[in-house]
């Protein structure tokens, strides 16, 4: 029988998939749960046209994340710190600062738990991480951090 998950469930499929499962799975299992429902022509009609509205939405999606990628690849951003005089900071740089310097300097906002530093920033200096735009798509940037 096909049937449509309306929920995910483990070891079987994800939400909006269209699988084929047996009868009694179906019968005695999702639909009592509310996790799947029938996949009647019509149901099937609507779900093919879901999923090609999601496969367009996610293409604009791709193709805004590679043009912002276009513009910031490569690009420096700085930022002030208080700092001692042997150039270790009072603190350390954390990716909420950053993410809030990458919106004022160069005009895109990035979710602070969409940048990947490889290491903690606690000196003066210039670093680099990397942005995650889309599921495969990441800038390079570099923070120079200075002194107040």
């Amino acid at each position: 029988m096909k049937v449509i998950l309306k929920e995910d469930v483990s070891k079987i499929g994800k939400k909006g998939e269209l699988l084929e499962v047996s009868d009694g799975y179906a019968r005695n299992y999702l639909f009592p749960r509310g996790l799947a429902e029938e996949a009647t022509e019509g149901r099937q009609k609507e779900w093919e046209t879901r999923r090609k509205g999601l496969a367009q939405k996610a293409d604009r999606a791709e193709k805004a994340a590679q043009e912002i990628k276009r513009n910031i690849q490569g690009k420096q951003i700085s930022l002030k710190a208080s700092a001692g005089e042997s150039g270790k900071l009072f603190g350390s740089v954390t990716t909420a600062m950053i993410s809030q310097a990458i919106e004022e300097q160069l005009k895109v906002k990035v979710d602070k738990k969409d940048l990947r530093v490889s290491e903690t920033i606690r000196q003066i200096g210039r670093y680099t991480l990397s942005v995650r735009l889309y599921a495969n798509t990441e800038a390079e940037l570099s923070v120079l951090v200075e002194a107040e």
